[in-house]
């Protein structure tokens, strides 16, 4: 196998647990973002845009959805012969038992022959599950102009946030001198944002030590700190651009809301670092007689016959004459009925959503099971899910399965309510 300076290994195997319902069946980055795209889609782009043609793709969590959509890598140019994508699995090796990966750094020495065999001088460590630009040869640039062993993204928060963050103190010259996880003081503001480049010889040497010192080991809690305790140079690479975490259902709605702002905040429309995506020929957009569309992010092979207004709608979504779409993300392959209105709510792919249906609608009280997931009067219906003619479902509302009247208690769920079947 021909050496490469860098590979990537990209971690896409969590349950994103704080997405609900949207993770009930796929992993957290094969969940549809901006209509089209999958939040994978993002990294995946980054790196070929970036100049890095091997890329590894660590799976765990209900991959199926992942694999499919990921495929050879053709999209992202990177179906090739030398490099290119390879899903990586957890795995039985010869003589020995298998384990899920336990952790980030785990996760990484649990392929550490698939690195070997490209030998690389330098490894990017990226995660699936964000939404952002960004060219890493600028950070492999700063990686050797400052001779160091691990470089690690940060992004300045303010100091309010600092204590959601694991936080990077460093001095002048941007050197980490220490790394605080969540501080409830904290002294900087230099925010991790999960995407580090190490030199692979001293990383192999960590990720060995940390394996047998530790039984989860993680990037954040273990190796920043074994680099820091041995003196091995690490800096802080400063990111000035646009990036989200997308791990909640309030931060991936928000996100959403970026997108159709005026000026939005993070472009998917200019030139420079475009995003490709897997995507089958779809026929074109079209819009009724009575249909009203105004500050919204429509997808291929959509027909709309009502109004959508601030909303992203997913390729082949169709709204019927009359129906109201509000400041919300239907997702591919959904049908919205007559006369319905919905209103700050998440559908995912392929419902059906009856005539008369409201949506969205009355207090905003916590979702009763999950407060801690359903708390901003967003709701979200599952993937596949029927809602009958006429039903009323309230703010902060979990719906899945094919649902009949005789579910609901007098055709309505309240808020805070839950229906899965």
């Amino acid at each position: 196998m021909r050496k490469k300076e860098i590979i990537a290994m990209l971690l896409a195997g969590g349950q994103g647990s704080r997405l609900g319902i949207l993770t009930k069946s796929k992993a957290k980055p094969a969940v549809s973002f901006g209509g089209k795209y999958r939040i994978i889609d993002f990294p995946m782009s980054n790196c070929i845009n970036s100049g890095v043609d091997t890329v590894g793709v660590l799976t765990q969590y209900q991959p199926l959805q992942l694999n499919r959509h990921i495929g050879i890598g053709t999209p992202w140019d990177l179906d090739r012969t030398s490099g290119g994508v390879t899903i990586l699995a957890p795995h039985v090796k010869e003589g020995e038992e298998g384990f899920w990966y336990s952790g980030t750094a785990n996760a990484i020495f649990q392929n550490i022959n698939f690195i070997d065999t490209y030998d690389p001088t330098y490894v990017l460590i990226i995660s699936g599950d964000h939404i952002y630009k960004m060219d890493y040869s600028d950070m492999l640039d700063f990686h050797k102009r400052t001779k160091s062993d691990a470089t690690i993204a940060v992004l300045e928060v303010s100091l309010d946030e600092a204590s959601r963050f694991g936080i990077m103190n460093a001095d002048g010259n941007d050197k980490i001198y220490e790394f605080e996880e969540k501080p409830q003081f904290p002294k900087s503001n230099l925010a991790s944002m999960g995407i580090y480049i190490f030199t692979w010889k001293q990383l192999k040497e960590c990720l060995i030590e940390a394996h047998d010192r530790y039984n989860d080991a993680d990037f954040g809690k273990h190796i920043i700190p074994m680099f820091l305790e041995y003196q091995k140079p690490a800096y802080a690479y400063r990111f000035k651009g646009y990036w989200k975490d997308v791990g909640t259902i309030d931060s991936y709605f928000a996100a959403h809301m970026d997108l159709i702002k005026t000026m939005p905040d993070f472009n998917l429309y200019e030139d420079f670092a475009k995003i490709y995506t897997s995507s089958d020929h779809q026929s074109p957009q079209f819009t009724g007689l009575n249909a009203d569309i105004k500050g919204s992010l429509i997808s291929e092979g959509c027909e709309v016959y009502g109004i959508v207004y601030n909303s992203i709608l997913g390729p082949d979504v169709k709204v019927a004459d009359g129906a109201v779409v509000r400041d919300s993300i239907i997702m591919a392959g959904c049908v919205i009925g007559e006369n319905a209105e919905i209103t700050r709510t998440i559908i995912d792919e392929n419902s059906i959503i009856g005539r008369d249906v409201k949506i969205g609608v009355g207090e905003n009280t916590p979702n009763i099971e999950k407060p801690h997931v359903y708390d901003t009067g967003i709701t979200v219906i599952a993937e596949n899910s029927i809602i009958p003619d006429g039903i009323y479902i309230g703010k902060n509302c979990v719906v899945c399965g094919a649902t009949e009247p005789l579910h609901y208690t007098g055709m309505e769920l309240r808020s805070g309510g839950t229906l899965e079947l």
